[in-house]
């Protein structure tokens, strides 16, 4: 059964950092491109970054540029998400998602639960 289980989240002050993780199992996920997206309350889901199967071609939101960073390792079949000067409107859940397809949208087959982030002012 395929599975996307997040971790990482938490609460933090602005300008802080957080490290998110994503495990993948089930699947040849190693061979997927990923993705992080997050939904704030009241909002809908946007994309935050996604990377290639290769970890050679690599989106970001401009929302996100400079401060976050997606990388994997294939041998562990994991994705993270390094957060960094965090700000208040980065509160969101995160979600992890995996697809065939490396894009910048939400049709991504398969989705974790989410983790959640809060940051503080």
């Amino acid at each position: 059964q395929e599975q996307l289980v997040e971790s990482g989240g938490g609460l933090v002050q602005a300008g802080g950092s957080l490290r998110l993780s994503c495990a993948a199992s089930g699947r040849t996920f190693s061979s997927y491109a990923m993705g992080w997206f997050r939904q704030a309350p009241g909002k809908e889901r946007e994309f935050v970054a996604a990377i290639s199967w290769s970890g050679d071609s690599i989106y970001y939101a401009d929302s996100v540029k400079g401060r976050f960073t997606i990388s994997r390792d294939n041998a562990k079949i994991t994705v993270y998400l390094q957060m960094n000067s965090l700000k208040p409107e980065d509160t969101a859940v995160y979600y992890c998602a995996a697809d065939r397809i490396l894009s910048p949208g939400l049709l991504y087959d398969y989705w974790g639960q989410g983790t959640q982030v809060t940051v503080s002012s």
